[in-house]
């Protein structure tokens, strides 16, 4: 059985449907986050979708479903810890992204937007700055430095060292590297950099994934062996 995964989706939920209709085979996805539109809309997939957050959400409808409101048939939310059961996985998650200034407060605490929704062409929920809602905090982090016998670790932030195209300055967090020295996991996945990257990172397999609208890929459930595929 293979297992599929995307990257960010940011609203192309047609390109999405055309990867599952094409591989039919497939029974789940997991994606790295950043599922939502533009105006935070979400969608039905075909099939399962087991996500974690981004930083381009609706963070309302993220919270709703911590406490069990489906963002949207078959569309699963996975909050940050674990372990989740997707499949035959345990799978671990740490979505968003860091910011110094809000490491240390409660994820409970972490303040929503104080915008209003107006219309669907000025609403950008999860990329109005001031909802903090967007970010992973240390407590989280020591949480998934505890999980044990973990196949698949997702997070939207790349560990370090990540340099993205074009660019001198490593934009991965160190943080993430600690949690890969401490769990250990079968693969690591991320994405928000939209760019296609495979390497090994404290002797875990970490792959950055493109945006859905570039490539995806497809898992072996029990060998773990990778195929990418271009969209």
């Amino acid at each position: 059985m293979q297992i599929g995964a995307l990257g960010d989706i940011h609203g192309e939920f047609e390109t999405v449907h055309g990867i599952m209709r094409r591989h039919v085979e497939v029974p789940l996805w997991v994606c790295v986050g950043d599922v939502a539109s533009n105006d935070g809309e979400y969608f039905t997939p075909e099939v399962p979708i087991y996500f974690i957050k981004g930083n381009n959400e609706d963070f309302d409808v993220l919270a709703a479903a911590i406490n069990g409101h489906l963002p949207a048939p078959r569309l699963h939310y996975l909050r940050n810890g674990g372990p989740h059961l997707v499949g035959p996985w345990r799978v671990a998650a740490l979505g968003g992204t860091f910011a110094p200034s809000w490491y240390n407060t409660p994820s409970s605490a972490l303040p929503p937007s104080k915008g209003r929704k107006t219309s669907a062409w000025t609403l950008k929920l999860g990329k109005a700055r001031d909802d903090k809602r967007r970010h992973f905090v240390r407590d989280e982090v020591i949480a998934c430095r505890t999980l044990t016998n973990i196949d698949l670790f997702l997070t939207h932030e790349a560990p370090r060292p990540f340099y993205p195209a074009g660019r001198r300055i490593d934009a991965g967090k160190t943080v993430l590297n600690d949690v890969l020295t401490a769990m250990k996991p079968r693969l690591h996945l991320f994405g928000h950099h939209h760019e296609f990257t495979d390497s090994v990172r404290q002797g875990v397999r970490s792959i950055g994934l493109d945006v859905v609208t570039k490539s995806y890929l497809l898992i072996d459930a029990v060998t773990f062996k990778t195929e990418r595929l271009d969209t």
